[in-house]
């Protein structure tokens, strides 16, 4: 078991290999040994708060089934008017219409305290929900899930110190959604939802991470660590439950330029209060019935492996999922979810250079940095119960194309393989990020 008091011994740990050992008779004060420990860390390679100014605006095309489908315009700016600030937004059309708008390394005291803030309101979204959670669900074996009114909206504050080495957040998130329909991996219609909730709630977070490595962007040489604390009090149906995430990140290089990344994530849920688990008060809760005679057997079927996954997460919360564009990448976004996660990931980083070349592509303008391509292997287990994580492993691996900026962006484009097939994915940000 994973536990506050194991992350605090493996920092310990980590600060006595970092640290020349001092013998007694040398009996050096308190102040030389100090210097010692802060030169034997690695030493930034660069600036860790860039103002080299940077955008990015290019169209982006979805297709939902059974919700829709249309053009969405995707854009961010870095480092505006010299400072350190970014700010970035996304509008859908078509079909499916909202907005997504936030800016990020806000700072409030420059270099010490930074605000990240972000809002989104879309009329309708999808999301996928597995016959089960944990490990075993098959590939196809899933129900959509149709939302309307989708808010979400919050921010978060970070104190830094030591060029970043350390660093104390703390957030606040709150959202809204409504169930409207389940419907089949097809798109078709399983049961509509008669006169659901819109249901609201909001996470808080507190964490703080330890960066001893030669960058905090892109690193390439030390390690971090970081622990988060996320609680969602109880809402409507949910529960009243926290979950403790414990990162730790390894860069060994390889040559001038290159490295090899390793991670790890154990993430927990604790429950201090259980959401509804009455199955015929939650059905009426949600505006469902899974034993209505007008549905046939495996539309029954299917609603009630849907209402069984709320009726876990009331029971057990949910943990860090796996899958998506952090970690197991040849999953969907939340293919597994449970109680309890356990994750173990490497990769190795060629950079192919390292420059200062500006590039202005119309839809892009930024300073290249590094051209980057990138292999790696990734290993997951998440259980309700503890003691089932590690009883099924899920595995990963592929390849990667990176693009590392001055403005402090890395733009990634992965192809990713596993037990579902073949994933393409791009985005923003190295994995195991988020």
């Amino acid at each position: 078991m994973f536990t506050v008091l194991n992350f605090f011994l493996v920092t310990f740990c980590l600060f006595i290999i970092a640290t020349p050992s001092v013998s007694a008779a040398e009996k050096k004060d308190a102040s030389e040994v100090d210097a010692m420990f802060f030169s034997s860390l690695p030493d930034r390679r660069k600036e860790q708060f860039s103002t080299s100014p940077g955008y990015a605006l290019f169209p982006y095309p979805y297709s939902l089934p059974g919700v829709g489908k249309g053009l969405s315009v995707v854009g961010g700016s870095m480092n505006i008017a010299n400072t350190h600030t970014d700010g970035y937004g996304v509008i859908l059309g078509g079909e499916v219409k909202g907005v997504a708008v936030g800016m990020s390394d806000i700072h409030i005291i420059p270099r010490t305290l930074i605000l990240d803030v972000g809002y989104s309101d879309i009329n309708k979204a999808q999301i996928m929900s597995y016959s089960q959670r944990g490990m075993s669900s098959d590939k196809n074996d899933y129900r959509l899930l149709d939302l309307n009114d989708v808010v979400y909206y919050g921010g978060r504050m970070t104190a830094t110190f030591f060029e970043r080495r350390f660093e104390l957040y703390g957030g606040w998130y709150k959202g809204a959604t409504q169930l409207n329909n389940i419907r089949d991996k097809d798109g078709n219609i399983i049961v509509a939802a008669q006169d659901s909730p819109r249901e609201w709630g909001h996470t808080t977070l507190i964490g703080s991470r330890l960066d001893l490595t030669d960058d905090y962007a892109d690193p390439r040489r030390g390690v971090s660590l970081s622990i988060t604390r996320s609680s969602t009090p109880p809402s409507d149906s949910g529960p009243d439950y926290y979950v403790m995430d414990y990162s730790m990140s390894a860069y060994l290089p390889i040559g001038k330029r290159s490295t090899w990344a390793f991670n790890l994530l154990r993430s927990d849920a604790v429950v201090s209060q259980k959401g509804e688990t009455d199955p015929t008060k939650l059905q009426d809760q949600q505006g469902i019935n899974c034993a209505d005679t007008s549905l046939t057997s495996l539309a029954r079927q299917y609603c009630t492996e849907v209402l069984n996954n709320m009726i876990a997460n009331n029971t057990y919360g949910t943990a860090s999922v796996l899958g998506g564009f952090s970690r197991l990448r040849s999953y969907p976004q939340g293919r597994y979810s449970g109680a309890h996660t356990q994750f173990y990931g490497t990769e190795v980083r060629w950079n192919l250079t390292d420059e200062s070349t500006p590039f202005d592509i119309f839809v892009m303008k930024d300073i290249r940095t590094a051209i980057q391509l990138a292999a790696f292997y990734e290993l997951g287990s998440t259980a309700d119960l503890r003691g089932d994580v590690g009883d099924i492993w899920k595995q990963s691996y592929g390849v990667g194309f990176r693009m590392v900026t001055a403005s402090g962006v890395v733009f990634r484009g992965d192809f990713a393989y596993g037990d579902d097939g073949l994933a393409q994915q791009i985005f923003i940000g190295y994995p195991w990020e988020l």
